[in-house]
């Protein structure tokens, strides 16, 4: 099997589609297609599924990803090294739900290790995509919290997917609203006192539910509903419709100057945030330097 055919079954399996995957590699989707059944046929097993939602990774085929995402950056530290002479470029992916910490803590990982070359990426994204990022390791760890609410649904999933959760630090729920907005001045406030103004939550996509919403309470009934994909709208929605949003209270002013506060929640809930690994699976050096660096903010928390 060459690097060329572990290369396009790594694509497709970070893409979710031959068609998608085909574009970017700039080949034909048959040809694609016709590359993905021989490498099947010299394995001798299925490495997807396919079905008209979209193809999918068999469970044969996530642990052979693993292998050949191996293999191709070690073919890639061989040519930098040997053949273009370069040094070591390494790469760490996150994967992680909407929280302004865990850019932050990017930050200082890419500060404090980021050399002449190096490939990071952050990817913000919805919650059962960051499971699948950590089944299929496309990303080094994912970011999550739990909850009373959604632990038992979502521990069962991660059993499922071969994950496992470590929990970084506890937060209690806070409101987030604009520092002009009409509730400011109260020392906490309740889901009640909330009804009256837009709820602003993160899309899910497909996966559209409780279990796998970021935001606490999403089952509490609300008559305003807007349902966004990134930290910057949300924040212009708080600005600019007196909308809200409920999270970990963890928020850095000079994100947004004083334009943003927080108001601790009048609930026992508490989200407990922590990274998700493939079982088994040994956090590497960038990994652990980014997990410290998300530590920091446990003790801003009460």
């Amino acid at each position: 099997m060459t690097i060329q055919f572990l290369k396009y079954i790594v694509s497709v399996a970070e893409i979710g589609s031959i068609t998608e995957a085909a574009r970017q590699l700039h080949i034909s989707q048959p040809s694609l297609s016709a590359a993905l059944k021989e490498a099947e046929k010299e394995v001798g097993f299925a490495i997807f599924t396919r079905s008209r939602t979209g193809i999918a990774l068999t469970k044969e085929g996530v642990e052979f990803l693993g292998y050949a995402r191996q293999v191709i950056q070690e073919m890639n530290l061989l040519e930098d090294r040997f053949i273009r002479s370069k040094p070591e470029k390494p790469r760490f992916c996150v994967s992680t739900q909407h929280y302004t910490f865990t850019a932050n803590a990017f930050v200082e990982m890419v500060q404090k290790y980021g050399q002449e070359r190096f490939e990071f990426i952050l990817n913000e994204t919805q919650t059962h995509q960051i499971l699948e990022d950590v089944k299929n390791r496309f990303c080094d760890l994912g970011i999550i919290y739990l909850s009373d609410r959604n632990e038992t649904f979502l521990r069962k999933t991660m059993d499922e997917m071969g994950l496992s959760f470590y929990e970084l630090f506890t937060a209690s729920p806070h409101v987030f609203l604009r520092a002009k907005h009409p509730l400011v001045e109260k020392k906490s406030l309740t889901l009640k006192d909330l009804q009256p103004y837009p709820r602003l939550n993160f899309l899910q996509g497909s996966y559209e539910s409780a279990d796998y919403s970021e935001e606490p309470f999403s089952t509490e009934l609300s008559e305003k509903v807007i349902r966004v994909s990134d930290r910057a709208a949300i924040v212009n929605l708080m600005i600019g419709l007196d909308g809200y949003t409920i999270s970990s209270g963890i928020f850095p002013k000079y994100l947004q100057g004083k334009q943003i506060v927080s108001i601790p929640l009048a609930d026992k809930e508490k989200m407990r945030i922590g990274y998700l690994l493939c079982k088994g699976q040994v956090l590497s050096e960038l990994a652990e330097i980014y997990i410290t660096a998300l530590k920091k903010y446990a003790p801003s928390v009460t």
